[in-house]
């Protein structure tokens, strides 16, 4: 640990959990903005009122996007992420001043898992420490079509994080040396659990049971689960080996910032518990 510990070496020493971390979003909007984001993606980067209003308004989650590659051009992805599976398209812009999220063409689908990379450093220091090499390391495994640097993706403190697209999937903790297994992981329809922040169409309770259920039942497939019924304290998940309930129980985590340089404060973690099995 360094003199100065980052949020992502406090939480990570105080052992705070992954289960039921990952943000919130179905629908997904990725807007390409090559300069620089400011503190608050939207507000803060520059957009002309028009542009930054309708983003506001958006009904969904907004995330910018760049690759230091890209000099010409802009990008819109629109992801929508559903349990039974999703889709991801793709319009091209001369800049994100065209942009009309009201009267957005179809798009062209994107092929395959997209892997945004939170490198967000002017929200919290360790998105950038440690979200800038993960990007660089996933560049050996994945097209340019389907990896981007995005703003703030929730958790700084579980850098480095990763969404990827339309599973809807959010891991964290990467270590570089697990690249190329999480790359082939996603690529097959598979989770790798220990990594597994949650499913993001997901509330935070529910997205740890279902990576409880998962662990309990050793399913890693990204269809291999699906929800059943939330009854508040108790979730079942339902696959091939039947159904599966488990009780969830929030309680009060271990401390730590949400950020760089902010006091450390009780989190939020999740007991889990199996109920039954078929």
């Amino acid at each position: 640990m360094t003199a100065n510990p980052t949020c992502s070496e406090i939480s990570l020493t105080a052992g705070e959990p992954l289960a039921g971390t990952a943000t919130q979003g179905a629908d997904w909007l990725l807007v390409e903005v090559r300069g620089a984001w400011g503190r608050d993606a939207i507000n803060d980067s520059g957009f002309a009122p028009s542009i930054r209003d309708q983003l506001t308004a958006y009904p969904g989650k907004v995330v910018l996007i760049r690759r230091p590659d890209r000099r010409t051009g802009g990008v819109v992805i629109r992801a929508e992420v559903r349990e039974g599976g999703g889709t991801v398209t793709r319009n091209d812009l001369d800049s994100s001043e065209e942009l009309d999220t009201a009267d957005l063409p179809a798009g062209d689908a994107i092929v395959g898992p997209v892997f945004l990379v939170c490198t967000h450093g002017r929200r919290d220091a360790c998105c950038a420490r440690l979200g800038a090499p993960l990007y660089e390391a996933l560049g050996r495994y994945v097209s340019p079509e389907q990896l981007w640097q995005a703003s703030h993706l929730g958790g700084h403190r579980f850098a480095p994080n990763v969404v990827v697209l339309p599973h809807g999937i959010q891991l964290g903790r990467i270590p570089l040396d697990r690249v190329g297994e999480v790359v082939d992981a996603m690529r097959e329809g598979r989770i790798p659990l220990d990594l597994y922040r949650g499913r993001t169409l997901f509330s935070p309770r529910v997205q740890a049971a279902e990576i409880a259920a998962r662990v309990a039942t050793g399913c890693d497939a990204v269809d291999g689960l699906a929800l059943v019924a939330d009854g508040g304290d108790s979730v079942t998940f339902t696959g091939s080996f039947g159904d599966v309930a488990v009780r969830v129980e929030q309680r009060e985590g271990p401390a730590a910032p949400a950020s760089c340089g902010a006091e450390p404060e009780p989190t939020i973690s999740w007991a889990t518990s199996l109920e039954s099995a078929a």
